[in-house]
């Protein structure tokens, strides 16, 4: 169990997610399913349609914009996902944006050893590498580790 899982237990968090792809939506529904109040946030239209039904609070927004983030109440959040991968400029930006807001726990998916780089030297909380972490995962739950 992560270690937001095991607090979940303890209290309830106000989350942001920030892109919505498969990583991104499958973060913010385990949130939500586990009781949390989750602000989704994804610039495509189509995706945050997609998901009106499943998510209470999913919403169309520019996440490089720090007072778009702060009108959707961003700026009052405990933790923060970033869960942008395919553009580099798109996760740096919401993440400098983000800090503007003074979020102080922001979490952060990178695709690349360089994209990660990037986003330790920025100061994000917990880098994530979903590809590398689950595929670490599964080897040792082959493996019997």
């Amino acid at each position: 169990m992560c270690s937001l899982a095991r607090k979940a237990k303890a209290e309830k968090k106000n989350v942001a997610v920030i892109g919505l792809g498969r990583f991104g939506e499958a973060v913010a529904l385990r949130l939500n399913e586990l009781g949390h109040e989750v602000l989704c946030i994804d610039e495509r239209f189509d995706i945050v349609q997609n998901l009106a039904d499943d998510l209470p609070h999913v919403v169309q927004a520019d996440s490089t914009d720090a007072e778009a983030l702060r009108a959707l109440g961003v700026n009052e959040v405990d933790y923060a996902v970033v869960a942008i991968g395919a553009s580099l400029e798109g996760s740096v930006l919401s993440v400098l944006a983000l800090q503007e807001l003074g979020v102080k726990e922001i979490w952060a998916k990178a695709s690349t050893r360089q994209h990660g780089l990037i986003l330790q030297r920025l100061g994000v909380t917990k880098l994530v590498y979903p590809e590398a972490d689950m595929g670490k995962a599964l080897a040792e739950q082959l493996c019997g580790a």
